[in-house]
């Protein structure tokens, strides 16, 4: 099994546990999207309390890969996510954060 493959089962095995909703190919497409960052042990993941962290997803997933324009609506979907993952899951990884800010949006079609 690839390394991609290894890491997408770990977010899959996530969905499952903390009943994400998820579907598999969704969060296979949004790892893909994601590149080399999802080897790196530090940028697979999101911190919820880092706001340089949360500014980042908003801005360069939401703005930029997502194409929606910045409103207090995406900090609070940001958050939404956030309490969704479990505020004390040290875990939450992009992936699955990412998919799920896709699904909320309606753009899901742009990852699978």
């Amino acid at each position: 099994m690839s390394k991609f493959d290894e890491n997408v089962e770990l977010y899959k095995a996530q969905n499952a546990e903390l009943g994400l909703g998820l579907s598999d190919a969704l969060i296979a497409g949004v790892a893909k999207a994601l590149g080399p960052s999802i080897y790196n042990a530090d940028s697979s993941k999101v911190s919820g309390t880092d706001q340089k962290e949360r500014d980042t997803v908003k801005n360069n997933f939401l703005i930029k890969k997502l194409g929606l324009k910045d409103s207090p609506e995406l900090d609070a979907a940001i958050t939404e996510v956030i309490e969704k993952m479990g505020t004390r899951n040290k875990n939450k990884y992009r992936a699955n954060v990412y998919a799920l800010l896709a699904k909320k949006f309606g753009k899901e079609s742009m990852f699978v």
